[in-house]
């Protein structure tokens, strides 16, 4: 499905196509940027049968809040593109929307930035399953995002 996964990417997702490779060590790809070159993604395609990923396998985006996640995902939505409506546990309950690609794999959307605001899921459970307190996030530098299309544009 590599052809349908690209065109996914490119014109469901909207990521700019910023290059592209054949034959390198038997291997196919495209890169992505997100949106630009400063952060990218790969995806590779190999000529020969190799082992098929878990049931498991996800690629996700996170983004700086929901306001960033339904600008995200507008594109995907207007494609026809319905979210899964049964996500993993832990993205629903961290509010993330999580779609299928051509390959099966889930693609989801976070509302928050790994490493620089506290997990959603965190706020209401530890991994024990107690209760715990909220977290209080982290002050951002910077204006992250304020590259992105306005939706109500």
């Amino acid at each position: 499905h590599y052809q349908e996964t690209i065109a996914f990417y490119r014109d469901a997702v909207g990521l700019p196509v910023i290059d592209e490779f054949a034959g390198s060590y038997g291997e196919d790809g495209t890169i992505f940027g997100l949106p630009g070159t400063a952060v990218q993604m790969e995806i590779v395609r190999a000529h020969h049968g190799g082992p098929s990923s878990g049931a498991f396998d996800q690629l996700v985006f996170y983004l700086d809040d929901a306001h960033a996640v339904a600008v995200a995902t507008r594109q995907l939505r207007e494609s026809g593109f319905p979210p899964e409506p049964a996500p993993h546990d832990y993205w629903a309950a961290s509010g993330a929307v999580s779609y299928r690609d051509p390959d099966g794999r889930d693609v989801v959307f976070a509302p928050w930035v790994y490493g620089r605001d506290p997990e959603p899921a965190d706020h209401d459970r530890s991994r024990d399953g107690s209760t715990v307190d909220p977290v209080e996030p982290r002050q951002t530098v910077g204006n992250a995002g304020a590259d992105l299309p306005d939706p109500m544009a």
